[in-house]
């Protein structure tokens, strides 16, 4: 069957190419006001493609925040449940002046399709969805039963689909949820992301005086916020890299023998990871830890921007009222947010200066997960991928968070199985972003075959 949907695949290469640059010419920009009619028009979109796949009760549904599109095929009694989740949102593209090509006019070099969203996530998204297509056109039913849920607000939080979850729990009605928003660890390598890490991401305020000060009349008597945020800043870790927060390590779950053997198999040269793909002269974090480790396995923390006084061409000679950073902490199993967040929280008040006053306040929150890779879901992708690539498949984690697994593992009470099909150098977040289209193609088939094992 594998042969058929890769004939499939290949006989109607044309029309899924088109449809993936027609679903990228969109700019669904969740974080600006503005797009939102396009945001729309994104959810629309998918409506259209879920409908042309062949799934039944196909809907918007609206609420505070994007629209979520659901859409399902039931016709597979005794068969498992597959939900399938991916997001039409996609970042802002600036700088809009390091970019090769118009963000929004995906554009062809090589085997490669760039455009703002070609690999996070339309495009993996639209994966899933051909995929369904595909058995559908050839078989005339599903193997399994499948349900989508695709939101708009992954890159603004997830508000709406969290509120969603939560108040379905279990009637979501799913064995298990699969997600094509992952990369493979190389070119050709099926790759299987089996830990992900959680973020607390919050804003740091720090006050001095009611209002901006003249600092020739003031400076030397008046506290100056900026200086005091960076000593503030400078207090969460060590030059070293360890972070200070009293407790903070207490809950870290090393990984076990077994994937630190995986790891060290995995095709890695660091000298070219941190030329090519880092771009720094070195690589920083806890020594004693490999690059893996420090990705994968431990926490962090980063400090996103700082905000205050005077930044403008000339001069201004101002004691700034207050200062701002943006600062967050990725999570590993098995770290709570809520109370790495409280960790943080009293760190900060202990090292505020005296003379100024800080607040914390916390923006988004979400859990780490770790799935075995012993769970019956992740065997069959395994198996669809080493099928379908020919290699074996690789057990990976990511240090990036995806929310929603948490809350499918809380709420629902479902495993996620991530199998990705985006590069390490598609270029997330940043200009010229990617997708390799080889994986796009291949990835329909293992998909496709995915579902076919999971019904057998």
């Amino acid at each position: 069957m594998t042969a058929t949907v890769d004939h499939y695949t290949e006989t109607q290469r044309g029309a899924l190419l088109e449809t993936l640059r027609a679903f990228l010419r969109i700019p669904s920009i969740s974080t600006l006001p503005e797009h939102r009619p396009d945001v729309d028009r994104a959810a629309e979109f998918v409506a259209s493609e879920l409908r042309q796949a062949g799934l039944a009760r196909v809907h918007l549904i609206e609420g505070e925040g994007n629209p979520l599109v659901y859409g399902e095929r039931i016709e597979a009694p005794g068969k498992p449940t597959v939900l399938c989740y991916g997001h039409y949102d996609v970042q802002p593209p600036d700088p809009l002046d390091e970019w090769k090509s118009p963000p929004f006019e995906p554009a062809i070099r090589g085997e490669d399709i760039f455009a703002r969203g070609a690999a996070d996530d339309k495009g993996q998204t639209l994966i899933l969805i051909k995929a369904v297509e595909a058995l559908v056109q050839l078989r005339g039913r599903l193997p399994v039963n499948v349900k989508f849920l695709i939101e708009g607000e992954e890159e603004v939080g997830g508000g709406h689909i969290e509120k969603h979850i939560r108040e379905k729990g279990r009637s979501l009605g799913a064995d298990a949820a699969l997600i094509c928003d992952t990369e493979m660890f190389a070119p050709g390598l099926p790759s299987l992301c089996i830990g992900l890490r959680g973020i607390v991401y919050t804003e740091v305020e720090v006050t001095g005086a009611r209002q901006d000060l003249h600092s020739g009349v003031y400076g030397g008597v008046a506290p100056n916020p900026l200086l005091d945020l960076a000593r503030i800043l400078n207090g969460l870790k060590d030059a070293g890299g360890r972070i200070l927060i009293p407790g903070f390590y207490d809950r870290v779950r090393p990984p076990d023998t077994a994937e630190l053997d995986a790891w060290a198999r995995l095709p890695f040269d660091e000298e070219r990871y941190k030329r090519d793909e880092v771009g720094v002269e070195e690589l920083t974090g806890e020594a004693g830890f490999s690059v893996f480790d420090r990705t994968w396995a431990r926490p962090t923390l980063e400090v996103h921007g700082i905000r205050g006084g005077f930044t403008g061409d000339g001069a201004k000679t101002v004691i700034p009222a207050r200062a701002t950073a943006k600062v967050s902490m990725r999570l590993v199993a098995d770290m709570d947010p809520a109370e790495a967040f409280e960790q943080f929280r009293r760190h900060v008040e202990r090292i505020t200066p005296r003379g100024v006053r800080s607040r914390v306040t916390l923006l988004a929150a979400s859990g780490p997960s770790k799935v075995d890779p012993a769970n019956g879901f992740v065997r069959a992708a395994a198996a669809a991928l080493t099928e379908v690539f020919g290699v074996p498949t690789v057990y990976i984690r990511s240090g990036g968070s995806i929310p929603i697994v948490g809350l499918f593992a809380e709420h629902a009470r479902i495993p996620s199985v991530l199998m990705g099909f985006g590069l390490p150098d598609d270029n997330l977040h940043a200009p010229n972003e990617k997708l390799h289209l080889p994986n796009f193609f291949r990835g329909i088939v293992a998909v496709a075959r995915y579902l076919e094992l999971l019904g057998e």
